[in-house]
């Protein structure tokens, strides 16, 4: 396989599977709209001189990392096992999980493992034999495909595996051991696309209209009137992302302000806008924000 050097369309890899849904609701908040076809896998893409095709996350840091894909959604963890030598753009945070060692609660008194020889079953490798060498284990790695969870205590000692609340881990009886790293969906780019101008220009677009979306799901717009007296007060308690829109309010009664405040931030903000003066205090949702 070679790497494209010469074609301007933007070739766009999106996950299949759990990931899919989370990365099609922010592409479509971003206007971009994914329209099925009878190629199942390659769905139309409202970006102009763009194209998508749908793959396996481990698949797409494979052709991300040939080349094949200039730009793709996929899991920090796969990277990190694949050893994919790509350009991290966007941290989404879809899909946070942690990949982890865990162990069967009878074999891991306290979070320490007996100096014996072990099976280590996994699908991340690269990962597991790291973090063997790391805890100068005397472990034997043993390649699972799926429900890793399964393995102990007939098939292996411990697993390394991805979870993101830990219930699966406890229903099969298993504690963590140690944590090897945190994983969330992200976009990547091929590093070579990056320096091809045309295909450049349209990553930061995508790049743009992706944290727009991200950035909006962060903050809601805080409307609330105030009188003149109270105009001080109440912009010493709102917070905003530079400064906020103050419009006079119709016959002069006042000022109407709004500003873009973290979403956090409602539960102590409201209350404070109230008691500084505000009055009929809105909060609306954002669809996208750019600065």
């Amino acid at each position: 396989m070679t790497r494209r050097t010469d074609d301007e369309t933007l070739q766009l890899a999106i996950p299949k599977g759990r990931m899919y849904d989370g990365v099609a609701r922010l592409l479509a908040e971003a206007g971009i709209d994914l329209t099925q076809t009878a190629r199942n896998y390659r769905p139309h893409v409202s970006l102009p001189a763009c194209e998508v095709k749908i793959l396996k996350p481990q698949s797409i840091v494979r052709m991300l990392h040939a080349g094949s894909r200039d730009v793709g959604f996929a899991g920090a963890d796969w990277v990190a096992e694949l050893d994919g030598d790509l350009v991290e753009l966007v941290d989404t945070g879809l899909d946070p999980v942690r990949v982890v060692a865990a162990a069967p609660v009878s074999l891991a008194a306290n979070g320490v493992l007996p100096e014996v020889p072990m099976v280590v079953a996994s699908e991340y490798e690269r990962l597991s034999r790291r973090w063997i060498e790391n805890r100068g284990l005397d472990a034997t790695f043993v390649r699972s495909y799926g429900a890793t969870e399964v393995y102990p205590p007939e098939d292996a000692d411990l697993i390394v595996d991805n979870t993101a609340t830990g219930s699966t881990l406890e229903a099969n009886n298993l504690v963590i051991i140690e944590e090897l790293m945190s994983s969330s969906t992200r976009l990547y780019a091929n590093p070579d696309a990056l320096s091809h101008p045309d295909r450049r220009e349209a990553i930061d677009g995508l790049v743009l209209l992706v944290n727009s979306v991200l950035e909006a799901r962060r903050r809601v717009m805080v409307e609330v009137n105030v009188t003149a007296d109270t105009l001080d007060a109440v912009l010493a308690v709102l917070p905003c992302m530079r400064q906020p829109t103050v419009s006079q309010l119709a016959g002069g009664g006042g000022f109407a302000v709004k500003a873009a405040v973290p979403r956090a931030d409602l539960p102590t903000v409201m209350p404070r806008l109230k008691a500084a003066g505000g009055s009929d205090l809105v909060v609306t949702k954002l669809a996208q924000i750019i600065p």
